[in-house]
């Protein structure tokens, strides 16, 4: 793995090389909303689009994995990288709003995604889709991305779908709430002087 850092631009890129997949990440917290997306799993392109899109990010992936047993491997690898960036180009987080709670509608369905960036990863996912599939794409691995992106960006992330009846538009609603909210959460805010903690590192 080969990590950059650059605090003053809050920016982070990884390499990342299995048997599985072959993945280059990068990733900019205060970008302008720009994503360059080639993997071999076109439903999670069209969601780290709007992830990025919502969260005013710049995002790059290039990735290929074994996709002839199935996304899984791509997807959490995925995950895993983009988790590595976040916490990478966050630095010491000093400044930073810490929280954030966001509901983000999409036509029926109603996410809320709720962020601590902690340094202490947990996840909590209330999500019950009314079919497994969206095309080709496995629901489960909604799960299986945000799990792991949480886990190697050491952050809280609790994620409810309260209420939607199409899976698409379901799925849809968080990735736009986890942009959302990972946008405030990781914004400077002015009256902070140092950490966001009483302990006083994060």
């Amino acid at each position: 793995m080969d990590n950059k850092n650059n605090e003053s631009l809050r920016t982070a890129g990884v390499k990342r090389t299995t048997n599985e997949t072959d993945i280059a990440l990068s990733f900019s917290v205060d970008g302008s909303g720009v994503s360059e997306l080639e993997t071999d799993v076109p439903f999670l392109n069209h969601m780290l689009d709007l992830f990025t899109k919502h969260g005013q990010f710049d995002l790059s992936v290039k990735a290929r994995g074994d996709i002839e047993i199935d996304d899984h491997h791509t997807v959490e690898d995925i995950g895993i990288c983009l988790g590595q960036c976040i916490r990478e180009a966050l630095g010491d987080k000093r400044g930073i709003k810490r929280y954030a709670s966001v509901f983000v509608p999409m036509d029926e369905a109603l996410a809320q995604v709720v962020i601590d960036i902690s340094n202490r990863p947990h996840f909590e996912y209330r999500a019950e889709y009314p079919s497994a599939q969206v095309g080709s794409f496995s629901t489960e691995l909604v799960h299986e991305f945000l799990w792991k992106l949480a886990l190697e960006a050491r952050i809280t992330l609790h994620v409810i779908v309260h209420y939607g009846q199409n899976t698409h538009h379901m799925i849809e609603a968080i990735f736009k709430a986890l942009g959302r909210a990972l946008d405030e959460a990781t914004s400077i805010d002015p009256r902070v002087t140092g950490v966001p903690s009483t302990k006083g590192v994060l």
